[in-house]
């Protein structure tokens, strides 16, 4: 199997991430020298598991067990003449060990070992993506709790709507990215799947009781059928997970964002001591965090594709799939590890207008109140169609007017004569919208894993 050119070990996240995204413990996951610790893990399983069973000398497995060595320079100086980075892996470990390396890779094929190694890999990195998101969930699942009772503007096409609270807001968000770590689990335990079925997955070197046994030993699933290589739906599910992922956290920044304007002034991004928000204007305080995870958004979502685009080699295998994993995988699962450490800084120190909240709330002269007051008016007896023209008159005329729709209701005869003061206040009582906010926050207690 012909590769691409050897990475370098300099940067933790490998050449495919830059480093300012890459947190070192996700860094050390994708270095070259842990894929091919991974690598060697696999042989090791598989020299052992054939020993167990007389295929090679006991004598063979213990010392590649105990001999053999990952060199990364020589395997580049190998690799340099070979033009096969799974070749100059096999043959510079092989003389780390002397000559029982002969056993080493005995019936394997190339992609036995390096598909096997890099669903280690991925195990490794979803573990690290999902105790991230499991952080995130518990801090949106407190600032919910926190802010159970904050009234604010709901928005809907950008306009007030009905009020509701933040701690009801930020419920949303802590479901959403409840299922997305349902889909994140499920998805790292299908690509959690290596195979030792040799060229075209048929057995044909090495016996179906070794690959079983080996992969037992590595805590792996079997491909059922395989044919050259692991089949790459798996890996389209998990980028797939990933940039849902990406998504959801898109939407919580979008809306940090929008609420960070200074004409609403709601919600802020967290400010340090000395940080700088722009170089030409000291007054700004820029939501660069949250668009930087917007960014990293659109990213995802592009490797998503790519990953879809693997699904479908020619034959039993070809190598398309190949140059674009060593990009995608690595900087899928670095990228939103990293997103998702920003993310739950962000809603850790997120600052809470309340003032503005109220502010705005009140700038907005009732009109939320209206969908309550048109059902006022059709519980007491108006026809639908004409109720809402009337409430819609209202509406407008509190707006032009800038004078509160409960003023208005009060001096209109079709809605004071059949409401009377009593029902008009009901009607526009905020109390009411905002009545079951806290049921929504309550049922935080089916995902909270802390409970």
């Amino acid at each position: 199997m012909a590769t691409d050119a050897p990475r370098s070990e300099a940067q933790l996240g490998g050449d495919e991430m830059i480093g300012r995204y890459t947190r070192p413990e996700m860094g050390r996951i994708w270095s070259e020298s842990a894929r091919w610790e991974a690598a060697l893990r696999v042989e090791i399983a598989v020299a052992q598991a054939q020993a167990k069973r007389g295929e090679i000398p006991a004598t063979a497995a213990q010392a590649i067990a105990t001999r053999a060595k990952v060199d990364l320079a020589r395997i580049a100086e190998l690799e340099s003449t070979l033009d096969h980075d799974t070749l100059a892996f096999v043959t510079a470990v092989a003389e780390s060990i002397g000559a029982e390396g002969r056993y080493l890779h005995f019936g394997l094929t190339s992609s036995d070992v390096v598909d096997t190694a890099l669903a280690l890999q991925l195990r490794a990195a979803s573990g690290l993506i999902l105790a991230e998101l499991d952080a995130l969930i518990r801090v949106i699942i407190r600032r919910a709790r926190e802010e159970r009772d904050t009234v604010m503007a709901g928005r809907t096409h950008s306009v007030h709507a009905e009020p509701m609270t933040l701690g009801a807001k930020l419920a949303g968000w802590a479901f959403e990215a409840s299922r997305d770590r349902e889909r994140l689990a499920a998805a790292a335990a299908e690509a959690a799947t290596g195979k030792i079925s040799g060229p075209v997955g048929t057995y044909s070197q090495i016996s179906p009781q070794i690959e079983r046994e080996a992969l037992a030993t590595l805590a792996l699933r079997a491909d059922p059928v395989s044919t050259q290589i692991v089949q790459r739906d798996r890996h389209a599910a998990l980028v797939s997970a990933i940039a849902i992922t990406g998504g959801t956290l898109e939407r919580f920044a979008t809306e940090i964002r929008n609420l960070q304007h200074s004409e609403i002034d709601e919600l802020r991004e967290p400010f340090r001591a000395g940080q700088a928000g722009s170089s030409a204007m000291p007054q700004k305080r820029n939501p660069v965090k949250s668009e930087r995870i917007a960014g990293f958004a659109r990213l995802l979502r592009g490797y998503a594709v790519v990953a879809m685009e693997n699904q479908a080699l020619w034959h039993e295998r070809d190598m398309s799939h190949s140059s674009a994993e060593r990009v995608i995988l690595p900087d899928a699962t670095t990228l939103l590890h990293y997103a998702l450490f920003s993310m739950r800084g962000i809603v850790e120190g997120m600052e809470v207008n309340r003032a503005a909240m109220r502010r705005n709330l009140d700038a907005g002269l009732g009109l939320h109140a209206a969908s309550r007051l048109l059902t006022a008016l059709v519980n007491a007896g108006v026809a639908r169609e004409s109720a809402y023209v009337t409430v819609q008159r209202a509406a407008s005329t509190a707006r032009e007017q800038s004078i509160s729709l409960h003023r208005v209701a009060a001096e209109t005869p079709e809605i004071a004569g059949r409401l009377g003061a009593d029902g008009i206040d009901a009607a526009l009582d905020e109390r009411a919208a905002i009545a079951h906010c806290g049921l929504l926050v309550d049922r935080l207690k089916e995902i909270d894993r802390a409970s």
